[in-house]
């Protein structure tokens, strides 16, 4: 999979990511049987940016932690031509990574790697909007983390 990773944050730290998500991307392809032969962005923002982004695309007026725009849904029937399939963008708030993996008591490098593999399911067509589906996607990511990215601070 092909991962395009822009960081606007202020933070250098977010744009050495790539090797780590080209990894998670080749296991959760592996595992949810999707062609490697992908690509994604992964848009590294602040949350005052996600903020923006979520109300002027999602109509929710808060920040966020990830947000993922798909570049077609599982309706789309065009063919791809190119060799890579372009799937979407992936927003993450680098605010929201250093909050959250505080809270929840484990490394950025895990809530980052979570992060992205969340919206990277969501690309995929998972989704959250039901508890079955709900379930089904946390579970999925559990999977595909615990192997490779520990649950422990670093």
């Amino acid at each position: 999979m092909n991962i395009n990773i822009v960081n606007q944050s202020m933070e250098e730290k977010w744009s050495s990511y790539d090797t780590i998500f080209q990894l998670l991307a080749q296991r959760a392809c592996d595992i949810v049987q999707k062609h490697h032969s992908a690509c994604v962005s992964v848009i590294f923002v602040d949350a005052s940016t996600i903020h923006e982004i979520n109300r002027d695309y999602r109509n929710v007026d808060r920040s966020t932690d990830v947000i993922s725009f798909a570049l077609k849904d599982s309706e789309d029937t065009y063919e791809c031509f190119e060799e890579e399939e372009e799937l979407g963008d992936i927003f993450i708030n680098v605010e929201a990574i250093q909050q959250q993996a505080e809270a929840y008591g484990h490394s950025d490098k895990r809530e980052c790697c979570f992060l992205f593999i969340h919206g990277l399911l969501h690309l995929f067509g998972y989704d959250h909007m039901c508890e079955e589906d709900e379930k089904e996607m946390f579970r999925l990511q559990d999977v595909i983390l615990d192997e490779i990215i520990s649950r422990k601070m670093d």
